[in-house]
């Protein structure tokens, strides 16, 4: 069955010869001279894909794309355009435009971009990642897959985004506390780009010495340095063809940043010790739990570098923020959980999921998945999973904090304030006990990285600490 595509252009003459083009080369062709009429056809017709002009009669790119996106979420757009500013192109990706092709057009390059955005696996990929939806009785996360996608407002708006850059080659800067998933983010966009049957390789610069950055991330040929016994092949060979993922690249020394920054511009990179160039064909996706502009203004990031690899920027919610997903992430941890133990688990007692959605899970997914891991281990087989074996501290928490929903912000009990001044001292102490705790849970209780993150030393967090447990 032929594609059926929707050329929208105010230009006659340009409509009719890309139409006699395509349909020699297989299509079904329809054309639309304005932005209306072009849209009236989307939807009452349907078709594979459309292509449109950026600049019409009666709307430009950015208006009818949000337009056909309110009419059809999942569709397929080319945009065309006498204006080729990398800025526009940028706006109308974000949009959700598969890609940006500038005029005078040629056809041939019209047919493979158009290939590429009606390719059968293309199609069903887009369809298993967004169509996907998740039934209460399933439990679980309505997938096979190794992870969740979910239905709130937030979750679905990080998944367009995906779904925006990941056929693009642009570079790819993921913001997010620890724990929200930038490794799965970074692994679908891979997934469902063109490099997708090529290598992924994430690499984590936090773990990095200085000393060791440059072997690890170009490699090394044998006697480089003092310990260099053979030759080693480094993330960025590894990853030739592919995808590379650095994660925490905040933590690189700025003179491995100067050698990424040229390795990224030039496409060539030389092993430690080796005069030969290597050619790179890698997409880059970094992430970061620090933002990379504040870090760059503090001389701690090079410029160039961040203007570099922000050709796109995903911020990936916390689990706090993404109140629908909560019920249905649990039943997806516990199938995957019960699948890894060999044992099944019916689901969880009202009062644990209640508890669940008021916890504001520090760790984010990754803290869901332990405390579910952990719970499914200790509930024997065929019972649901109760207060019992869960950690104290998801139901300590939820006396001290009330739940926040997306339509409850947090608020202070009136009672706090009803016996005036004299209780301020104690409101205040109440506060900065909370505030440390909350930091400790976030550090897994390291209090050198607790003390840093409230910008206190070692000694002041333990006197502090000793004087909270004295009060009790």
């Amino acid at each position: 069955m032929p594609k059926k595509i929707l050329i929208i252009d105010d230009d006659a003459d340009l409509c009719l010869l890309l139409s006699r083009f395509l349909t020699k080369n297989g299509y079904e062709v329809d054309v639309a001279y304005s932005g209306n009429k072009g849209i009236a056809k989307y939807k009452t017709e349907g078709f594979d894909a459309v292509i449109s002009d950026f600049r019409l009669g009666d709307m430009d790119g950015v208006q009818l794309i949000e337009k056909l996106k309110q009419l059809d979420s999942r569709v397929i757009i080319l945009v065309i355009t006498g204006y080729s500013d990398i800025r526009q192109a940028i706006e109308v990706i974000k949009l959700g435009a598969y890609d940006y092709i500038p005029k005078p057009l040629i056809p041939e390059e019209v047919l493979n971009i158009l290939k590429q955005m009606t390719a059968t696996n293309f199609v069903k990929k887009r369809r298993q990642l967004f169509q996907e939806e998740v039934t209460p009785q399933e439990n679980a996360g309505g997938s096979s897959d190794a992870f969740f996608i979910g239905s709130s407002e937030v979750t679905r708006f990080l998944y367009q985004q995906v779904e925006v850059v990941a056929p693009t080659n642009y570079s790819v800067l993921l913001y997010g506390e620890s724990g929200t998933g930038k490794e799965v983010i970074a692994r679908t966009i891979h997934n469902y780009s063109k490099r997708a049957h090529q290598p992924f390789v994430a690499l984590d610069c936090g773990t990095l010495s200085r000393e060791l950055a440059g072997s690890e991330l170009f490699g090394h040929v044998k006697g480089a340095f003092t310990g260099a016994l053979q030759d080693k092949v480094g993330h960025f060979e590894m990853a030739n063809g592919g995808t590379l993922f650095l994660d925490e690249i905040a933590n690189l020394s700025l003179d491995i940043q100067a050698s990424l920054l040229r390795t990224i511009q030039e496409r060539v990179f030389k092993r430690v010790g080796c005069s030969k160039e290597v050619v790179a064909d890698i997409r880059i996706i970094v992430a970061s739990n620090e933002n990379l502009k504040t870090a760059y203004q503090k001389g701690k990031f090079r410029e160039d570098l961040y203007h570099r690899l922000n050709e796109f920027t995903i911020q990936l919610p916390p689990l706090r923020e993404r109140f629908d997903d909560i019920k249905p992430l649990a039943g997806f941890f516990l199938k995957k959980s019960c699948e890894e133990n060999e044992k099944e688990i019916p689901g969880f007692s009202e009062s644990v999921l209640k508890a669940f959605q008021k916890y504001p899970w520090y760790g984010n997914l990754r803290e869901m998945r332990n405390v579910i891991r952990r719970a499914v281990l200790l509930t024997p087989a065929n019972n649901m999973i109760e207060e019992a074996v869960l950690l104290p501290e998801i139901f300590e928490d939820n006396t001290t904090r009330p739940a926040v929903t997306p339509d409850q912000p947090a608020t202070i009990p009136e009672s706090s304030f009803s016996n005036g001044p004299a209780v301020l001292k104690e409101a205040s102490a109440r506060a900065e006990y909370q505030a440390i705790m909350n930091v400790l849970q976030r550090v897994n209780f390291n209090k050198k990285k607790a003390a840093e993150l409230l910008k206190i030393d070692r000694k002041t967090l333990y006197n502090k600490l000793k004087l909270f447990q004295e009060q009790e």
